[in-house]
């Protein structure tokens, strides 16, 4: 990948070789943003993982940082009161499933009752590519709709490993207080150890590193995080 000259002189500015304390990677996060719009500041964490192995599961952080989601439930007609009274954006069931189909996209994240699953799994190869798939592993599925809704306008968000074994998760944005943006990290990465696999062996978490959504990464020391 080819990198700008802002990119490149920041680059310059720190040692890349070295692993900054949380509060330390913070302010080098901050400083080294380049863009002119408010970057979202990015954790990577590295697991020692086997191909066999897999990691994910939902977070709600403590200080949230985006915008109100727009929630889709595809459910039958006597639970649409109950998503409705939650704060549902859209409700429906087949309605919702032929306007899919038809390449409407228009919302932020699905939630589907146990019965539903069986038509919303015709979805399976749009919604699954853009992350959108219902799924029990991140209480998408489920018939407690107020209690999911509730969790997902908190900012409840799904983490998971990607082929690496590297788990990516937005923590943040350049303008909001260091401090809440490290309790944010704090968090996430508690949440990432504790669903470590029982047959996992060694050292569980190798590497992490921040950076803005235009910046450079920073190596943060794992110690830190303990």
């Amino acid at each position: 990948m080819r990198h700008g000259k802002k990119y490149l002189d920041n680059l310059k500015k720190y040692d890349h070789t070295v692993s900054y304390g949380l509060a330390e990677a913070l302010d080098l996060v901050k400083t080294l943003a380049p863009a002119k719009f408010d970057e979202t500041v990015d954790l990577s964490v590295k697991l020692n993982l086997k191909k066999s192995q897999s990691v994910r599961d939902t977070v709600v952080l403590p200080y949230q940082f985006r915008g109100e989601k727009r929630i889709l439930v595809f459910c039958k007609t006597e639970k649409e009161k109950e998503a409705q009274e939650a704060g549902a954006t859209y409700v429906g069931a087949e309605d919702l499933i032929e306007k899919i189909k038809g390449g409407w996209l228009d919302f932020d994240v699905a939630v589907a009752t146990p019965d539903m699953m069986k038509d919303v799994g015709k979805l399976g190869m749009i919604l699954g590519r853009r992350g959108l798939m219902p799924n029990p592993k991140t209480g998408t599925v489920t018939f407690d709709l107020k209690g999911a809704l509730a969790e997902l306008r908190k900012g409840r968000t799904e983490f998971r490993a990607d082929k690496t074994g590297v788990v990516h998760l937005a923590v943040g944005k350049v303008s909001m207080e260091s401090q809440k943006v490290a309790e944010n990290i704090k968090t996430a990465v508690a949440e990432i150890k504790r669903k470590r696999p029982v047959d996992a062996k060694g050292e569980f978490v190798r590497t992490i590193s921040l950076a803005s959504t235009m910046g450079p990464g920073i190596w943060v020391s794992i110690k830190d995080e303990e």
